[in-house]
């Protein structure tokens, strides 16, 4: 856990650094949408890696902690991390922790945008499973389906705010891209 607790230590300290060149907010959900996507993922995040769980059923050891499954998991992890940090890196300043739209937003089809509209939460999707994995606990995979949720209600969302700042363009963008799996033709 040790290791999947450092990779995912690292991922929030881009996070810190790259928010700082974010540029200016012209859009912004509302405060409620904010929490139907916020809750869950605080709630996933509060499962996978707290200590202080009231249900003893959460902490139950339901993977067995053998050596190719914990190699596996921070496999997962690390990929996961690394997907999120490249698609974080290549958006740039477009990127907000909230649905928005930026001053001068720019549609971004490269990179791992190129095969995914929403490649950071397929890779913290993905950094979930397998820290769930090494974690060996219901709670990582309870954790796994309410991150789950709450980037399905998020990425709808912004599905509808590029639809009105793109238009056609990214009717075209999503025909041809998968939201969190690549789609091959």
């Amino acid at each position: 856990m040790r290791i999947c607790t450092t990779l995912w230590m690292f991922m929030g300290l881009v996070w810190l650094v790259m928010a700082l060149g974010r540029k200016e907010t012209q859009e912004r959900a509302g405060f409620g949408l904010r929490l139907a996507y916020g809750i869950p993922a605080i709630l996933a995040f509060y499962l996978l890696f707290a200590s202080d769980l009231p249900f003893e059923w959460l902490h139950a050891r339901v993977v067995p902690p053998i050596f190719p499954i914990t190699i596996l998991g921070v496999a997962l992890t690390a990929i996961g991390v690394a997907l999120a940090v490249w698609a974080r890196l290549y958006i740039g300043g477009n990127w907000s922790g909230s649905v928005t739209v930026k001053v001068g937003h720019e549609l971004v089809r490269t990179g791992p945008y190129a095969w995914v509209r929403h490649p950071i939460y397929s890779g913290l999707l993905l950094a979930t499973l397998g820290t769930a994995l090494v974690r060996g606990e219901p709670r990582g995979l309870l954790a796994l389906a309410i991150l789950w949720l709450g980037f399905s209600i998020k990425s709808r969302i912004e599905e509808q705010f590029m639809v009105k700042t793109f238009g056609p363009a990214y009717d075209e963008y999503r025909r041809s891209t998968g939201a969190l799996i690549p789609r091959f033709h």
